[in-house]
């Protein structure tokens, strides 16, 4: 005789059918978690909540986000679920600036958490949440003062030339040649990078087989592996240690922190200044060990090779995706990148061929409209997302926020959108003239993110992108070619936004003034 009934099998099956409904309500325990409250929430499915296709690698994670944003599209803002933790979508940009700027002291918190199994996931300023976040914040950002940034300069002028040689090999005078330009623009911000924050050589220009930029490779490489990885990471958090995932993958975060020790050692050794991070970091740690430091907190080895590691692979990812897109566009509108290229050169000839900190900065205003109108297409990051530290009642609502809620704005979704942007799939810097952007709608145009956790490194990014642009399109006309993208698809393994394929364009040397 069996358990429960008179046959083994019966009971087998029972069991079965019992596991698979425990399993079942046990991950649909949480929906209808937002109409109990009051809004409105996107239908999900079991398991995977409404990201289903976005785990399974069908669909990007950015078209993911903006079937969302369209549902229920008149409302302020919408619930939906990943997996089976309830998040909210916002919409009505006054309740966004709330949520990032008026209100922030509830929202200094990201949905990524502290990870056990990753300290460079743990404490990167990315993730940092207070007090841990402000302080380091404060430590960190007089890397990216003006006079910093003008010393940095200097060293990226180098890796500039070197973009030179590089581009004079690939493309021979006269030449019509095809390029992938998105792993030329890597390979520049990898050595502007190696130069500026570890103040080394990483010769991704000019040595093929570089081992750091198999590293950058590794790091943002198609695989469905680093998928779940990346996306664990930054939006299902409770899963990390349970897996020990690590945000940059576990090889690679041990070869960047091998590096930092490696970069901090050889300085210290020879004693040479290069007002880099590595020059930064070695003053601020002499700080705290000589008592100088104004607080009590300390900043421990970890810290600083979570931000050396983090500045690495933002910098290079970020401005590199930004370069390779708005050159996609430039070779897609030949007379928009004729008057960049007009701008530049006059600009240029004024200035006896020289780029300085204040050109870049300062005279260069069709430039800073391109790169703006890219960044509207193309934020780096789709979204922002924050964490309120109490319950929050939004602004002339009854709706209430709980507390450790993960929010979620739409970055690309709202860039995109025809109420704020006009023919959002049209590539048009004007926008972002002086007289046309402050006719743009407050809160709705923000690839940097916005309040207090404004990316750090922002002038820094946009220096790098400046100057590989300059030297591209001063020197170089971008068509499209067979293999180029008639309609950009982005990576559906990718948590950022990435090309799903090569950005293959002609490139031809022009003749200069």
């Amino acid at each position: 005789m069996a358990l429960l009934t008179q046959f083994w099998g019966l009971d087998i099956l029972i069991c079965v059918f019992s596991s698979v409904l425990c399993v079942y309500f046990y991950a649909v325990r949480n929906f209808n978690y937002w109409k109990r409250r009051g809004f409105k929430e996107i239908p999900p499915t079991a398991v995977f909540g409404n990201f289903m296709e976005c785990f399974l690698a069908r669909k990007p994670l950015v078209d993911v986000l903006n079937d969302i944003y369209e549902y229920e599209k008149n409302e302020s803002s919408v619930g939906f679920y990943v997996l089976d933790k309830p998040y909210l979508l916002l919409r009505d940009p006054e309740l966004i600036k709330h949520v990032l700027i008026k209100d922030f002291a509830n929202f200094t918190g990201r949905v990524a958490d502290s990870y056990k199994t990753d300290d460079v996931g743990k404490f990167n300023l990315f993730v940092l949440r207070n007090p841990d976040w402000k302080y380091i914040r404060q430590k960190i950002s007089p890397i990216f003062t003006s006079g910093r940034l003008k010393k940095m300069l200097d060293l990226m002028l180098e890796i500039d030339k070197d973009l030179d040689r590089y581009m004079k090999t690939a493309v021979g005078e006269g030449k019509v040649v095809k390029l992938e330009v998105k792993d030329i623009c890597a390979k520049f911000t990898t050595d502007v990078i190696g130069i500026t924050a570890y103040g080394m050589r990483f010769n991704a220009l000019s040595d093929e087989n570089s081992y750091i930029r198999k590293v950058g490779k590794t790091i943002f490489k198609k695989s469905y592996k680093r998928h779940v990885e990346f996306l664990s990471t930054l939006l299902v958090p409770s899963i990390v240690d349970l897996f020990g995932f690590h945000l940059l993958g576990k090889a690679s975060s041990q070869f960047l922190s091998d590096l930092f020790y490696r970069a901090m050692k050889e300085r210290l050794d020879s004693g040479i200044k290069r007002a880099d991070l590595i020059d930064f970091l070695i003053d601020l740690k002499k700080e705290q060990e000589n008592g100088l430091a104004k607080s009590e907190r300390k900043i421990h080895d970890g810290q600083l090779i979570a931000q050396a590691a983090i500045f690495f692979t933002g910098g290079f990812e970020t401005s590199s995706t930004t370069m390779s897109f708005a050159l996609y566009e430039l070779a897609n509108n030949p007379d928009i990148q004729q008057k960049l290229r007009e701008e530049l050169l006059d600009v240029l000839e004024m200035n006896n061929g020289k780029v300085t900190y204040d050109m870049l900065m300062n005279s260069l205003p069709y430039l800073e409209m391109v790169i703006s109108e890219t960044l509207r297409m193309y934020p780096i990051l789709p979204y922002l997302d924050r964490k309120p530290e109490k319950d929050y009642q939004c602004p002339m609502t009854k709706l209430v926020i709980p507390a450790g809620t993960p929010i979620v704005v739409p970055m690309r979704s709202i860039h995109m959108d025809s109420k704020y942007f006009p023919h959002p799939e049209q590539f048009d810097p004007s926008r972002f003239s002086d007289e046309n952007k402050i006719n743009i709608t407050p809160n709705t145009y923000f690839p940097f993110g916005d309040g207090p956790r404004l990316c750090v490194g922002m002038r820094l990014g946009m220096i790098q992108t400046k100057l590989g642009l300059i030297r591209l399109i001063s020197n170089y006309e971008f068509s499209p070619c067979r293999e180029t993208l008639r309609v950009m698809e982005f990576d559906n393994m990718s948590s950022f936004l990435s090309s799903a394929a090569d950005i293959v364009l002609n490139v031809k040397r022009i003749s200069t003034r």
